[in-house]
């Protein structure tokens, strides 16, 4: 339980510091990360689902403290980490990183625009801006974060993980 906490805590911080550099994409009132698909790929597959998602919970949090992220941050970055942790868990194989876009893609832009962006920003922000958005950073992260996968396999550094 101690690896998975201080993983956990890794996978949460990895996002916030690349939030600042190279940074984010500002665009229609997110601030897109393809860091945190990567984190959530790799996160899923060696956490699992509930530490993945606690994991981009705690970046979110630390992204909007710090003002380098958006509350669209949490749809943004949640469900992706759940479908990921989810799917290694039914097919035991790395490439389930590359499911991340699926859980940010049409469940994390759909909350964000019917729920977060109205109720908590003040904005309505459509599903059909909101859903490109969100794929555009999620499918390059999650290929991202199958490539780093793939490294820590070779390097073992993730035996359990099949590549």
């Amino acid at each position: 339980m101690t690896r998975k906490l201080v993983l956990t805590a890794v996978f949460a911080a990895v996002p916030v510091v690349l939030s600042f550099v190279p940074g984010s994409i500002p665009v229609a009132g997110a601030k897109l990360l393809p860091w945190q698909h990567m984190t959530n790929a790799v996160a899923g597959v060696v956490l699992g689902p509930w530490y993945a998602a606690l994991a981009a919970t705690l970046a979110a949090v630390l992204r909007n403290l710090f003002g380098v992220g958006t509350l669209l941050a949490f749809p943004g970055g949640i469900p992706g980490a759940l479908v990921v942790g989810f799917a290694y868990r039914w097919w035991r194989h790395a490439w389930a990183g590359l499911l991340e876009p699926v859980g940010t893609g049409p469940v994390g832009a759909t909350l964000g625009s019917l729920l977060v962006a109205p109720l908590f920003m003040g904005k309505a922000i459509p599903l059909s801006t909101l859903l490109p958005l969100f794929l555009a950073s999620s499918v390059p992260g999650a290929v991202l974060g199958w490539l780093v996968l793939q490294a820590l396999v070779r390097a073992r550094a993730v035996p359990e993980v099949v590549a």
